[in-house]
């Protein structure tokens, strides 16, 4: 394999459980996309022989972003509803009048695949831009077989044309689509029978559903998990955003990789995702968007050992965000996590939502996905407002 040496960094390499493992006058060594060595540059292993060599003049180097819960395709905007919360109406109203979700679902279903792809693609760049180097993206705004395979076809075409490592989530379970008003059980019936075609196809890395009073119970919700177990297909669900529906608990009984959201997370549920090593997976963007005020139970998260990840949730009605470090930043403000918490969430604990144990950190042996940025120090990830620092990227041992 080709050898290839960073040198004159300061790493941040998040090798212990804590601490930023933080190595001034450092140099990373990749065999092929794979890490082979890094340390201080004045320890380097003697006679090595690198095909290329890159100087970082002192720049910043993290383990490359993981942005693990995105709705990154889709057709259309919800401006409209922007508009409507601020003149009072609630995520709840704007979803049972026909709005919401089922906004996107038509705006995506009119909406061929290329048109799609034209729409997410510079979403995808401006996540890489911000220094994404892997990317979860879900279905869930198609509700019917055809507009779900479309858009999981476009998550897959939007990892080949970019780089980056793209993981697929069935979002069959999103909300209920018009032709099914008033059978939500037939519904789910039908989205348990498109599993086994998508999966066939390549289309599937994991199974998620959204368990809410606006969505699907925890009988219904039970019924897909189980149906995706029975592929080996792993789950993860929107869990207790709005109200406490017992989601976390239902999906860590599945072994359910993370539960997101978790504003109104119990202690019971709190427990158990510690039990079944299920992550966290906060998203203070839609916290923020919505203006909402019920904080997640971050203090006893931290206590109980559940790993903490967060993610941009990028999606047109309450979370149009496309900046990893802006969610960092109201992370740390809105929720009170530190620095450290924010980038490990963003790093390490991203990794674990999505199974990808080999990514997050900047060791020996781990993919050789890199951010570099123009800092001083990583706490200014979290710090700066609007500021675009990233310098670049490493995807694989190859510079972006």
């Amino acid at each position: 394999m080709a050898l290839t040496l960073w040198r004159d960094a300061r790493l941040v390499t998040l090798a212990g459980d804590t601490g930023w493992g933080l190595i001034e006058h450092g140099a990373l060594l990749a065999d092929g996309d794979t890490i082979a060595w890094a340390g201080p540059e004045a320890e380097l292993p003697a006679g090595l022989a690198p095909e290329a060599e890159h100087r970082l003049g002192g720049a910043l180097v993290t383990p490359g972003l993981i942005d693990g819960h995105t709705h990154l395709v889709y057709g259309g905007d919800r401006a409209r509803e922007f508009e409507l919360r601020l003149q009072g109406a609630s995520y709840e109203d704007i979803a049972r009048a026909g709005g919401g979700i089922r906004s996107t679902v038509a705006a995506t279903r009119a909406a061929d695949e290329p048109a799609l792809f034209a729409a997410a693609l510079p979403r995808a760049r401006a996540l890489a831009a911000d220094g994404v180097t892997t990317l979860e993206i879900k279905s869930g705004y198609g509700l019917e077989l055809e507009a779900e395979a479309r858009c999981l076809r476009v998550a897959r075409r939007l990892g080949a044309e970019t780089g980056l490592t793209v993981r697929t989530s069935f979002l069959g379970l999103h909300a209920l689509p018009p032709e099914h008003e008033g059978r939500a059980d037939d519904y789910v019936t039908a989205a348990i029978g498109w599993l086994p075609a998508l999966h066939a196809q390549g289309l599937v890395d994991a199974v998620d559903a959204f368990c809410e009073t606006i969505a699907f119970t925890p009988a219904q919700v039970e019924r897909f998990f189980a149906a995706a177990r029975t592929l080996g297909l792993p789950v993860k669900l929107h869990a207790e955003q709005l109200s406490d529906q017992g989601g976390a608990a239902l999906a860590a009984r599945h072994g359910a990789l993370s539960c997101d959201h978790l504003e109104w997370l119990s202690p019971a549920g709190v427990r158990a995702m510690a039990a079944a090593g299920s992550v966290a997976m906060l998203l203070p963007g839609a916290f923020y968007c919505l203006r909402e005020t019920k904080l997640p139970p971050l203090a006893a998260l931290r206590e109980a050992g559940v790993p903490v990840a967060l993610a941009t949730d990028h999606n047109p009605g309450t979370s149009p965000i496309l900046s990893p470090t802006l969610v960092m930043n109201q992370a740390c403000t809105l929720f009170r996590m530190t620095p450290e918490e924010a980038l490990r969430g963003f790093t390490v604990n991203a990794a674990r939502a999505l199974g990808l144990a080999e990514r997050g950190r900047l060791v020996a042996g781990q993919r050789a996905d890199l951010a570099v940025w123009d800092l001083g120090h990583p706490a200014e990830l979290a710090y700066w407002i609007g500021r675009a620092p990233c310098r670049g990227t490493v995807l694989g041992g190859i510079a972006r």
